[in-house]
């Protein structure tokens, strides 16, 4: 069973940074693409990045994406952080599985972000 294993979540000022992790292991397969998502409190889940490059609006110029093939490891450095950045953080995998190479979907357990004002 594949896991996801995120950190560097915390509590940080509006301003600061942070950088979060995803680990993926016990893989069966080949990795496809790896993203972030947040939510916050009462709301939906929503995509933060993902792919290699690929950040939302709502973020773009504050956050990146970077993906280690090598660790089988995703990183959101998160900069210039505000306080609508708060809500747990979550990364996923798509993974292609033999011996078909069908596609799934994991998901981590979440980080928690706060930032305050």
């Amino acid at each position: 069973q594949v896991k996801l294993v995120e950190s560097g979540g915390g509590l940080v000022q509006a301003g600061g940074s942070l950088r979060l992790s995803c680990a993926a292991s016990e893989i069966i397969g080949s990795i496809k693409v790896m993203g972030w998502y947040r939510q916050a409190p009462g709301k939906q889940r929503e995509l933060v990045a993902g792919g290699d490059t690929n950040v939302a609006d709502s973020v773009k110029g504050r956050f990146t994406i970077v993906r280690d093939n090598t660790k089988n490891t995703v990183y959101l450095q998160m900069n210039s952080l505000k306080p609508e950045d708060t809500g747990v953080y979550y990364c996923n995998a798509h993974i292609l599985q033999p011996p078909y190479g069908n596609e799934f979907l994991y998901w981590g357990q979440g980080t928690q972000v706060t930032v305050s004002s």
